[in-house]
């Protein structure tokens, strides 16, 4: 710099960066700020990386990450200026003001009014996170549809972002075929690229269980999440289906140990819907009483969702895998009519209590996931 050899240095500011100016002279001298708030933390973090003075800024970075955050905070440190001085210095506090937006809007049902009006980067903090509580994946797609139409109602924009910035973090391999299928026709996105994501996903659909998990280890090296599972309130489900000889699907729910602790005394979890005969079914799994209350155990129950008034004759049947042949076992098999809304199944699917079904030497747990089967046939 020129400056390294003048005894006397002119620097041009703006009159409101003097402030600032001043504290960064004083850190230089002193190593010490007497600024507290965080606008004005703010003011003297910029001043340092015009000035190129790293050491202040990884300082305001560390005084910032220690107050209180709030949605405005956190926005503002995701709106820093991008330069590699600035990127290295504040890391560590835009990580923290990503992992705070997620965990403060992790539920967006809640929050839904407060969630629209984020800007794209509030967004993405949310959207990249494992722990969304949301139903589906599908629901994540239709959100990000909803909140982009709504902030960018220029179709050329919105493709943009789309394309650009927001198709990265849905995680399109967990959304259902039924929904992967409007993606296709939809204008929002970039037809070529929407059948470059779809046909990912469909891959990964097909691919073995044991594969799928390699490919979620590989992913999760990387910056990517899309391979990897959320914790949705509706469980992931792999289906087959027949039309011939006779109306039928083959439903896998698997749920992880801690899952299942989680549901005690008296939790609940539902699958995603599949569908036979054009008509929606869910799993759900529960813990409960048997029917002389005298224990917990496991019980798993098939329902048709509520639509139209149609009645189903259904037979159906529960298996799981079981030590140590580790086969599915039929478990309970039965049959019933079905009207929307209406549910059927077993209160304890094992005959055991829940500390047996649970215990370490559990029959029905295989490297820590409960593989259950449902198999359910339309009846002639």
């Amino acid at each position: 710099m020129r400056e390294s050899e003048q005894r006397h240095v002119t620097l041009r500011i703006n009159a409101s960066e003097e402030a600032a100016l001043m504290e960064l002279l004083n850190f230089i001298y002193s190593n010490t700020l007497s600024v507290t708030t965080a606008p004005a933390l703010l003011d003297v973090l910029m001043a340092a990386d015009k000035f190129e003075v790293a050491s202040c800024m990884r300082y305001c970075s560390q005084l910032l990450r220690n107050l209180p955050m709030t949605p405005e905070s956190a926005l503002l440190y995701l709106d820093l200026p991008s330069s590699v001085l600035m990127g290295e210095a504040v890391q560590p506090l835009t990580d923290a003001a990503k992992q705070y937006l997620a965990a403060r809007y992790k539920d967006m049902t809640k929050f839904q009014e407060e969630v629209m009006a984020l800007p794209l980067a509030g967004i993405e903090a949310i959207l990249s996170s494992d722990d969304l509580q949301i139903a589906s994946e599908d629901a994540v797609y239709d959100f990000v549809l909803k909140w982009a139409r709504a902030q960018y109602p220029k179709l050329e924009e919105r493709r943009e972002v789309l394309g650009s910035r927001l198709a990265r973090f849905i995680r399109f391999p967990y959304m259902t075929c039924r929904k992967l299928k409007k993606v296709l026709t939809c204008n929002d996105f970039d037809h070529d690229a929407a059948s470059k994501l779809v046909l990912e996903a469909l891959f990964f659909k097909a691919e073995a269980p044991h594969r799928q998990r390699s490919l979620a280890v590989e992913e999760s090296a990387t910056m990517n999440r899309r391979f990897i599972e959320r914790a949705y309130k509706y469980r992931p489900v792999k289906v087959v289906e027949f039309e011939l000889p006779r109306q039928q699907c083959v439903v896998y729910l698997d749920l992880k140990k801690e899952e299942c602790a989680n549901l005690f005394p008296s939790g609940r979890v539902y699958s995603q819907a599949f569908h036979l005969g054009g008509q929606g079914f869910f799993l759900s799994a529960h813990c409960n009483m048997d029917q002389q209350s005298s224990f917990h155990c496991f019980g798993l129950f098939l329902g048709m969702q509520e639509k139209g008034s149609l009645s189903f004759a259904v037979d159906y049947e529960f298996a799981a895998r079981s030590k140590p042949t580790e086969e599915f076992v039929s478990k309970y098999k039965g049959n019933y009519t079905f009207t929307g809304g209406k549910a059927v199944g077993y209160r304890n699917l094992f005959a055991i209590p829940w500390t047996s079904f649970m215990a370490e030497d559990s029959l029905y747990f295989i490297n820590g996931i409960l593989h259950l089967r449902a198999e359910l046939t339309i009846r002639q």
